[in-house]
């Protein structure tokens, strides 16, 4: 099953199940975290709860695509309470390009950065037999509700940024439920925008880099997550395909297991606070930086996988002016 957020023709946010090209509308239905807390507090799935509720035929998905009207597949509608983070070097090839970024020049080449030992940590251990512990991936923190954008938008890179890349991942979506536990409604495809010029200069530039704006959906996808996908990633400059790369994921490609990501971030206390929604980066092997692409104002991201419906498509656009320095005043 797949699931979208829209807003009516009058402004209403409604819940979508699409059904290849078309659009049935979830009855008397405003938001997805609604609905999984009514499945949660049901003790039943997502999809019994859509069947619960019914549907009927819904606008022209096409059309809601093209104006704009589809917002992000799961949100909250208190923006701090949507905690946006992510996980790197968790598929394999990750880290090749990462290791590249993070040699020092007095570095001999055959020297293991920090990168690679983290990497290496993830393919000894990252797949632990269910219900066992893993090692701990690199983790990261991106930002709350707030700097998301909705499918279509421009993800607005600040003016001091030294870089505005894409991403091309997987994320998870999650609700915490009444009683602490954490419940996965499904994945949906993410562009983790990024500074990978500033992360460049200093692997512990990498939390600075990581605090951008980012995109996932449109659509939010249920059930079991295929070993093996597929997918490919675009960036448009007008009309003319600039750059263009096919992405893997799944667990078939990755070297960490879903259940052990999951794991380390959901066992920190804060991140159980009933209601909250959270979205999570799974990582990704694939970056047009790493071939030398640099992006401007208006360059369109379009990262798309069969398996997932229509595409996520994102322009670059321009950040508000950042806080002067000197700024903050004393009480």
């Amino acid at each position: 099953m797949r699931l979208i957020q829209f807003l009516s023709s009058d402004g209403l946010r409604q819940v979508g199940r699409v059904d290849r090209a078309s659009l049935e509308l979830v009855k008397a239905t405003h938001s997805t975290r609604e609905l999984a807390l009514a499945a949660i507090r049901a003790g039943h799935s997502l999809a019994a709860e859509v069947a619960l509720r019914g549907t009927e035929p819904g606008p022209d998905y096409t059309h809601l695509l093209d104006s704009g009207q589809v917002l992000a597949p799961l949100d909250h509608p208190d923006p701090a309470h949507c905690l946006v983070s992510g996980t790197g070097l968790t598929h394999l090839g990750s880290a090749a390009t990462r290791d590249s970024m993070h040699q020092q020049a007095e570095q001999a080449p055959s020297a293991m950065t920090d990168t690679l030992r983290m990497f290496t940590l993830g393919l000894q251990g990252g797949k632990p037999a269910p219900g066992q512990v893993g090692a701990q991936p690199e983790w990261f923190y991106k930002g709350d509700g707030s700097s998301v954008v909705r499918p279509g938008q421009a993800l607005p890179a600040p003016t001091f940024a030294e870089d505005a890349g894409e991403e091309p991942e997987l994320t998870g979506l999650y609700v915490i439920g009444d009683d602490g536990t954490p419940y996965r409604l499904g994945f949906a495809l993410g562009n983790e925008f990024s500074d990978h010029v500033t992360e460049r200069r200093n692997y512990l530039y990498l939390a600075h880099s990581k605090l951008r704006f980012c995109a996932y959906g449109p659509e939010l996808r249920t059930g079991p997550l295929p070993e093996h996908l597929q997918g490919t990633s675009r960036i448009w400059r007008g009309s003319e395909l600039l750059w263009e790369k096919a992405f893997l994921s799944g667990e078939a490609n990755m070297c960490h297991s879903i259940e052990n990501l999951e794991y380390h971030h959901f066992k920190y206390a804060q991140f159980l606070r009933p209601g909250d929604v959270h979205i999570h980066y799974f990582g990704t092997a694939t970056l047009s930086f790493a071939d030398g692409v640099q992006t401007r104002p208006g360059d369109r991201f379009e990262i798309s996988l069969d398996d997932f419906g229509a595409p996520l498509s994102n322009s670059v656009g321009s950040g508000p002016t950042p806080l002067a320095p000197g700024a903050v005043r004393a009480l």
